[in-house]
């Protein structure tokens, strides 16, 4: 399967992608989609990418979103049920200055692909802070349907914020 687009292609995680991890997931901007509260190490991150084995065993995959120039973000499928063939997709253009040129869509219609031709998967889901109009028009543009709302989910410095969910069925 070719994991390459018409923006960007995804890649394995590489061991010189921490870099770009530490400065990803320690910007605190980005830690309401993450659910993270905490910055990571670099030895954190070394020993993450040094554990990765694959889907079946990890319950996770992650892959790096790369343009020719650069590595510009990560999506991952998180959650992973074998048995029940679903799994969560989360996406984050890391880089500020690569947002709003069609990566993420881009990149979000090559994983679903993957997820659904090679994992077989049934369906893919996404939870979306309500506040993140960008995402919430990404994957309503990907095909995927609103199922649902979970009020006053995510505690967030301005105060409660609801969470969206949306889900992609495989047309099998």
């Amino acid at each position: 399967m070719n994991l390459q687009g018409r923006t960007c292609f995804l890649r394995a995680v590489e061991p010189h992608d921490i870099e770009h991890f530490f400065k990803w997931e320690n910007d605190t901007a980005n830690w309401l989609v993450s659910g993270t509260n905490a910055p990571f190490s670099k030895e954190d991150l070394r020993r993450y990418v040094r554990g990765i084995r694959d889907i079946y065993a990890d319950r996770q995959l992650r892959l790096v979103i790369s343009t020719e120039e650069r590595p510009v973000g990560s999506i991952d499928l998180f959650d992973f049920d074998p048995t029940h063939k679903r799994a969560g997709v989360g996406i984050l253009i890391g880089e500020t200055d690569e947002r709003n040129k069609g990566i993420a869509e881009d990149a979000l219609r090559l994983l679903i692909d993957y997820g659904f031709d090679v994992l077989h998967l049934h369906q893919i889901y996404a939870n979306v802070p309500a506040n993140n109009t960008a995402s919430l028009a990404l994957f309503k543009k990907c095909g995927f349907e609103p199922t649902g709302i979970r009020r006053d989910w995510l505690k967030t410095p301005a105060g409660w914020v609801d969470e969206h969910v949306f889900q992609l069925m495989n047309a099998e």
